[in-house]
């Protein structure tokens, strides 16, 4: 297994691959089952995941089981993306996709009922906001950076501003 690093130094990243996703719990979940292993655009493909995941489970999840679920998979998270960020050596590898998967939870659970034309355009914003990072992405990815606690929380932060984001759009446009 790998040793984590210290935030002091630029050791070089490791490369995910199957073993490294099995080595660690932390590694499975900061990855998204797998998704995060995606050579082509592993951010996009661990949302995609998320919205798969969201309609299997939306037909037997409740309101509370949702804001359960997102909340214990953010505090799980935050502590799976540190692990794993030390462990890649690197603090914020686009392989670690669990803040996608949890923000967009967010977003799909916010915006429901919505049907397969909703959930994409909340889709496509999300993932514009989340690629982009201008204004408060932005500053949520750049203010906690590095490794440890502070970077773990900087990982999942960004995403869950640009979850703001696309749910104020979807707001203005609603209303």
């Amino acid at each position: 297994m790998l040793q984590p690093v210290p935030p002091t130094g630029t050791p070089s990243m490791v490369r995910p691959t199957w073993a490294f996703l099995l080595a660690h719990p932390a590694h499975f979940i900061a990855m998204g089952g797998g998704s995060g292993l995606s050579r082509f655009a592993p951010g996009t493909v661990g949302t995609l995941w998320a919205w798969a995941a969201f309609v299997l489970l939306q037909p037997v999840m409740s309101d509370v089981a949702w804001a359960v679920l997102i909340g214990v998979g953010a505090l799980a998270g935050w502590w799976a993306c540190t692990v794993t960020a030390q462990h890649l050596r690197i603090a914020d590898s686009g392989h670690i996709v669990w803040d996608e998967v949890v923000a967009f939870w967010l977003v799909l659970w916010l915006v429901s009922p919505a049907g397969f034309w909703g959930q994409l355009v909340a889709f496509a914003l999300f993932r514009f906001f989340d690629a982009v990072k201008f204004g408060p992405m932005a500053w949520a990815d750049q203010a906690f950076k590095g490794f440890g606690p502070r970077g773990g929380f900087g990982i999942l932060l960004d995403d869950f501003a640009a979850a703001f984001c696309t749910l104020l759009v979807i707001a203005i446009w609603r209303y």
